[in-house]
């Protein structure tokens, strides 16, 4: 289990264990945090559940995909630390992790 912080856009912090191998995305939604919409389930086919990585953390996930990079676009606000949260699988490593919620998903 890794402890996540999510904040969402108006500065709420949820702090909630995933477990290790579960995307982050999932983590967030069977938790109950409000912010990721998930609309496709996890496979990669929306942005919808687009999050902002905090920067000292950014170098130690695993990069993009092609995938993930082309899905962004369909983001309303992009920067260079957003990622889609379906796309990072939990590991022990990432206890500690901040992720920020953008406004709108849509």
């Amino acid at each position: 289990m890794a402890k996540i912080t999510f904040i969402t856009h108006d500065g709420k912090a949820h702090v909630v264990e995933i477990a290790v191998g579960w995307s982050l995305m999932e983590g967030a939604v069977k938790n109950g945090v409000l912010g990721i919409d998930a609309d496709c389930g996890g496979a990669c086919a929306c942005a919808t559940c687009h999050v902002y990585i905090d920067p000292a953390w950014t170098a130690s996930l695993p990069p993009k995909a092609d995938t993930e990079e082309a899905m962004l676009d369909f983001a309303l606000v992009t920067s260079p630390n957003s990622r889609l949260s379906c796309q990072i699988r939990v590991t022990s490593d990432m206890d500690g992790l901040i992720v920020r919620l953008p406004v709108s998903q849509h």
